[in-house]
């Protein structure tokens, strides 16, 4: 598993994170307001010092109070044999009462709290006791009188109350606040993997680990890759990334997308599932070419090529809003098809490759980007009965690895090729003959790269490019797989090293 997808589905699946809606209505002077988060302090901050100011000014007519009774009491105590003797001649508690109110001019919670008190209160210590409260009383009314006449007393005081809350009761966020919401794609709930997409001369499309596909060597038979049924095979193989987007390109030049994880997966030996259920491909349209890409990004092309050789370039970036009915890529005259499809970054050579053998290669600036509906210009001049097989952007240090039906491959250096301008008739790639048969395919490769050969039986054979011979332009090439009488070599696909590791760390 995946650490960040598995992450990624308990975010989205579980409670493990949660979206809540704050509007922070509250009453403002009487008036309801929503308030930001700023003025929600600001409004605390006032509150906070209403409740201090309050609390404080209660206490201070507590304290107040208090203080008028303990100066009774202490009068009193200093005075007590004549109070003692002043209440044992009243009568009763009232006419006491108001004999000490107006012989003593204490007030009247003075005079009760004199009639209230317990002898105890005559010791020395009682005495030391009251007077001791009494100071204390008269510091804690100079304390909340400050509080009230200062406002940076004030203010301190809200700072303290609200820092021993803290140490009481803060600990550390178990939880992680953000102000938006995670947006999930599907995307983000998928393992980013690499992927081999085929595709059957009937439309047919599947997606297959690409470590289901097993390394073998030159020769061999290989193994089946995907059941055929009828006149079925395999026509198209390549790999990509479970989060790209899959361009549809279709022979009448109208390109269709889909995300490379919504191609069903399926085993290597099964047929897949029809493209037309995938994309609104019309039944009368095939699959000419398929790329994959991450990002649409401005300075990346599209260059397309015709069977009758009209080649075509247009910025990535047009590519961006595909409908789900698809949008015209290029115009297709009438008789002509699109053949196949290469993403370049404007500063490649172009080479072309033919049924007959025959190849050109020129500078990519020889050919303008031009707008989705336009037609193309002339790529190659072809010779009669000859069609293009292949487009490959290069760089100039490559070598061309050329496939034919019969199962026979060669690599030739790129500087073989001499630059032309374009439209030519190009030079000869390959000899074609009975024994080898006719071009299938022609790609750049690298030493260190691998090539998938799909037969139209659905055999599969993954060989390295470094057991391949390199030759010259003119030659037939090597046998790469054998094959029974009456199969053919139907496509050819580069599987590079660096795709396999990103398969096997899931990259």
């Amino acid at each position: 598993a995946v650490p960040q997808v598995v992450l990624n589905k308990l975010y989205k699946l579980t409670p493990m994170q949660e979206t809540f809606g704050v509007i922070n209505l509250a009453i403002v002077n009487g008036q309801p307001r929503v308030l930001n988060l700023l003025e929600t302090l600001q409004e605390f901050i006032a509150f906070r010092r209403e409740v201090v100011r309050r609390r404080t000014q209660y206490e201070l007519q507590r304290a107040e109070a208090r203080a008028h009774i303990l100066e009774g009491l202490k009068r009193a105590l200093d005075r007590i044999d004549a109070i003692i003797a002043l209440i044992r001649r009243s009568k009763s508690g009232k006419e006491a009462r108001e004999a000490l109110v107006r012989q003593f001019r204490f007030s009247e919670a003075q005079a009760q709290a004199i009639l209230d008190m317990k002898l105890e209160r005559l010791t020395n210590m009682e005495r030391q006791k009251l007077i001791e409260e009494y100071e204390g009383i008269i510091k804690k009314i100079a304390e909340l009188k400050e509080i009230l006449s200062s406002e940076r007393t004030l203010r301190n005081v809200i700072i303290r109350e609200l820092r021993a809350i803290q140490k009481e009761f803060g600990d550390a966020r178990r939880t992680q606040i953000v102000d938006e919401e995670a947006e999930f794609k599907l995307e983000d709930l998928i393992p980013d993997e690499e992927v081999v997409i085929t595709v059957s001369h009937s439309g047919f499309i599947k997606r297959t680990p690409l470590l289901a596909f097993r390394q073998q060597s030159r020769g061999t038979r290989g193994r089946s890759g995907m059941l055929t049924r009828g006149e079925d095979f395999v026509t198209k193989v390549f790999v990509a990334s479970t989060h790209s987007t899959v361009m549809v390109f279709s022979d009448r030049g109208k390109v269709y997308n889909i995300k490379a994880h919504e191609i069903p997966e399926a085993q290597a030996a099964s047929r897949g599932r029809a493209i037309t259920n995938l994309v609104y491909m019309s039944n009368e349209e095939k699959v000419a070419g398929i790329v994959a890409v991450r990002q649409f990004v401005p300075d990346r092309y599209v260059v397309m090529v015709t069977r009758k050789g009209v080649i075509k370039k247009t910025a990535l970036s047009e590519f961006d809003s595909l409908r789900a009915s698809g949008l015209i890529a290029m115009t297709v005259d009438e008789g002509d098809e699109l053949i196949a499809v290469e993403l370049t970054d404007g500063r490649k050579k172009i080479f072309l490759a033919t049924r007959q053998g025959m190849a050109i290669c020129f500078d990519e600036s020889d050919v303008r980007p031009m707008g989705r509906p336009a037609r193309g210009v002339r790529g190659i001049d072809l010779r009669d009965g000859d069609y293009v097989v292949s487009v490959a952007a290069v760089r100039g240090d490559e070598q061309m690895l050329t496939i034919t039906e019969k199962g026979f491959g060669k690599k030739t250096s790129l500087e073989a090729y001499r630059v032309q301008a374009r439209g030519g008739k190009g030079v000869i790639n390959v000899r074609t003959t009975e024994r080898n048969g006719q071009v299938v395919a022609v790609m750049p490769v690298r030493e260190d790269d691998e090539v998938m050969l799909i037969t139209t039986q659905g055999k599969v054979l993954r060989l390295e490019v470094s057991e391949i011979r390199e030759t010259g332009r003119g030659t037939q090439g090597v046998r790469l797989i054998k094959l029974a009488a009456d199969d053919l070599v139907a496509s050819a696909s580069l599987v590079g090293r660096e795709e396999e590791e990103a398969a096997t760390t899931g990259a």
